[in-house]
């Protein structure tokens, strides 16, 4: 029976699970957020057998697109209930630490760690899809842009509104951008 070079099937000694990630900030807060499925393909799954890392954002994006078209999002601004339809990725920090290693389900829970006048921060976890390990955790700075000029836009009430099931915490008065 062939066996994968590193063995990464097996479980990992030492390797984090979700008892060992804090759940709350240091003021003891509990992260808000959301949990959405997404599946692992066969195609993700790279030479050494597992999930490479160029599909972790690609998994992301899925389970954002998800929450967001729930909340009448639509890349068309003419079909979007939401009329911050332009938003662009700024950054992205991922910590790989436990390795997804066979096709299917998966879960990533996000929430909004910070909020600002034109962007805001999401804070994730990808985990299993018993929530019990911790494959990987990081934050993503997303910019609101206007459609016209593809400058910075103020994000809109809307779009606060839809965004409150994320949020860590109520967004501070006169947040900066």
């Amino acid at each position: 029976m062939y066996r994968w070079p590193l063995h990464l099937s097996e479980k990992a000694k030492g390797s984090p699970t979700v008892s060992d990630v804090p759940q709350s900030d240091s003021s003891g807060a509990l992260r808000a957020g959301v949990t959405e499925p997404v599946d692992v393909h066969f195609e993700d799954i790279d030479v050494t057998g597992v999930l490479h890392n160029s599909r972790y954002p690609l998994l992301l994006d899925h389970a954002f697109a998800a929450y967001w078209r729930r909340q009448g999002w639509h890349h068309d601004p003419a079909r979007s209930a939401v009329p911050d339809f332009l938003q662009v990725v700024r950054a992205l920090e991922i910590t790989y630490h436990r390795p997804v290693t066979e096709p299917g389900r998966v879960v990533v829970r996000f929430w909004i760690e910070r909020l600002g006048r034109t962007s805001y921060t999401y804070g994730f976890q990808l985990l299993s899809a018993d929530e019990s390990v911790l494959h990987a955790d990081g934050t993503r700075v997303q910019v609101n842009l206007d459609p016209a000029t593809f400058a910075p836009a103020p994000i809109s009430e809307r779009t606060l509104a839809a965004a409150k099931p994320l949020m860590r915490t109520a967004p501070a008065a006169g947040a900066g951008a």
